[in-house]
């Protein structure tokens, strides 16, 4: 430590007895109270393979503070595994456990007065919901990656978790049999970490990365190598010099900080959820940072990442080739990257990658030179019109058209979508909607990876369109359209869509319409009545009460105007 630190835990309040009683109970001495106390906020669970490994490196962490003249105390997080829940009415709970896990890190951090947060996190909810937390608690913090699983093999072919959701719908349409499902099955997640394609927990790791609160390299390690154990200690090492230096999360989490961030998942191909959360943690930082900054970083920002799951690669094989320093150094090149922007080791962005190559290793396909990107715009946009007055979320990579116009399929819940798309009765060329899946009518805003895995399986992938109020995973591609707001439980124009009707999606245009005159809108809008609430009592219910719109992160924590 550079300089002395007494501890919040002992100083603040005039009654310190009590205080060190119960501290000296779990292990304090004399000297520990004149010491910075962190905490840990520890995700490990064995509910999913993403989070199994974070045990071990919670403790590393926490060594490697007790080294450095902090005093480390552990405290457990909650998570949900999307991969898990997916399809099924779980999955409600997983934008929910988000808020849950912001909650609970913020209530335990200010409750014990702690002096700083050492976060780890595996999964797609446990990673945004703990930056949200370091966020509002603007405390010297650092965010530690549980790391990516490696790739499951078939057949020659790199397997991931999205592998089995599409053999679902190969098997629906009588491509592949009941053995090479089951085989898919067995093999696509061979131990711990999270989902090994560039989705929603690989996006987030590489944005927080590129946002300065991660160490370099850190986004990218494998759960189960050497060098993610070294860099959760080298990662509490870290925080402990930043409580010396009085470097908070906030100095990293400002509007170039995020906007370095959007530039990544650009990069990398990564996740639409990344703008709902990044949105949501700008909130919690009170950055200015909205759905048209996202759209302004896509159309400068080429895609430089040939990633799973429209590409080729998967995680490890993107940190053999560099990682995500290698990628921030193409886009600092360019003038894409803010360079003075902090991070929390107390070097700028430019004297991180000082020593990064200019230009992506030869003989490696994984991340493209400048000069031969995978698109030369950014494959997230957001949409507007008749059906998204204020914005909608697409997903444009790995489709051969970028503009679609088809009659409407329209369906009020994902499970009924589902089994419209396995049975057969959708058709090239059909636009299919699943509405009340929003964060207030579904309550908790589902992903659609099982419909739109199934389109892909069922060979549709580039002749039909899906669009929802609700969410995507990250390993969802082909041309679909998310967040759509107003969502339809309140009202928005996705609750008047009848079959048949046409709907235009326009990626490059950047709109979402269907054609109906305003005065048949507003016909329909007088005739419409909400549906009952899928939940009256607890956590999702209390979640619809105060969950804000998609277009602002879909927070449950704004103050009121």
């Amino acid at each position: 430590m550079s300089k002395p630190h007494r501890s919040r835990v002992v100083t603040e309040g005039a009654r310190r007895t009590p205080n060190r009683a119960m501290l000296r109970a779990v292990g304090f001495s004399d000297a520990d109270f004149e010491k910075p106390v962190v905490g840990v906020a520890n995700a490990h669970s064995d509910i999913t393979p993403c989070n199994a490994g974070i045990g071990p490196l919670a403790e590393r962490a926490s060594v490697a503070l007790r080294e450095a003249g902090a005093v480390a105390q552990t405290f457990g997080t909650i998570t949900i595994s999307d991969g898990i829940s997916m399809g099924t009415p779980g999955m409600r709970y997983s934008l929910v456990s988000r808020e849950v896990i912001a909650d609970s890190i913020e209530t335990v951090a200010n409750g014990q007065s702690m002096d700083g947060i050492l976060a780890l996190g595996g999964c797609d909810k446990n990673m945004p919901g703990a930056m949200i937390a370091l966020a509002r608690l603007d405390l010297p913090s650092i965010f530690v990656y549980g790391g990516t699983i490696k790739p499951g093999h078939y057949e020659g072919e790199d397997l991931t978790i999205v592998s089995a959701f599409e053999a679902v719908g190969k098997h629906a349409a009588g491509a592949i049999g009941g053995d090479e499902l089951r085989a898919v099955e067995a093999r696509a997640c061979p131990g711990a970490g999270a989902c090994g394609g560039m989705f929603t927990a690989n996006t987030m790791s590489a944005a927080f990365e590129a946002m300065g609160m991660s160490l370099p390299y850190s986004s990218t390690m494998a759960a189960e190598d050497a060098d993610k154990a070294d860099s959760a200690a080298a990662s509490g090492r870290a925080l402990a010099d930043a409580i010396a230096a009085g470097r908070t999360a906030r100095h990293m989490i400002t509007r170039k900080g995020l906007e370095n961030a959007m530039s990544v998942v650009i990069a990398v191909g990564g996740s639409t959820n990344a703008i709902l959360h990044l949105l949501a943690i700008a909130d919690a930082a009170e950055v200015e940072f909205t759905l048209a900054d996202c759209d302004a970083v896509s159309r400068r920002v080429p895609v430089l990442c040939d990633m799973k799951p429209s590409g080729r690669f998967i995680t490890t094989e993107l940190h053999r080739a560099g990682g995500t320093p290698q990628v921030m150094k193409i886009l600092l090149e360019h003038d894409l990257l803010h360079g003075d922007a902090p991070t929390v080791s107390g070097r700028t962005v430019a004297e991180v990658l000082a020593d990064v190559p200019a230009e992506p290793p030869a003989g490696q396909e994984v991340i493209r030179p400048f000069s031969r990107p995978i698109y030369r715009q950014g494959h997230l946009g957001v949409l507007h019109g008749n059906l998204a007055p204020e914005g909608a979320v697409a997903k444009l990579s790995g489709v051969a058209e970028r503009r679609v116009r088809g009659p409407a399929r329209p369906f009020d819940s994902e499970e009924d979508a589902f089994e419209a798309i396995l049975g057969g009765s959708i058709r090239p060329g059909d636009v299919v909607i699943i509405r009340y899946e929003g964060p207030k009518g579904g309550p908790g805003m589902r992903e659609m990876l099982s419909p739109t895995s199934a389109i892909i399986g069922a060979g549709l992938g580039d002749s039909v369109a899906l669009i929802t109020d609700g969410r995507f995973s990250g390993g969802t591609y082909g041309l679909v359209v998310g967040h759509v707001v107003p969502e339809a439980a309140v009202g928005g124009p996705l609750a008047l869509v009848e079959d048949g009707d046409m709907v235009v999606v326009d990626g490059d245009q950047r709109t979402l319409d269907v054609e109906l005159s305003e005065a048949e809108l507003g016909r329909r809008r007088a005739e419409f009545e909400p549906p009952a609430p899928r939940a009256r009592r607890g956590v999702l219910a209390k979640y619809a009460r105060l969950v804000g719109p998609a277009s602002e992160g879909a927070v449950t924590d704004r103050p009121d105007d």
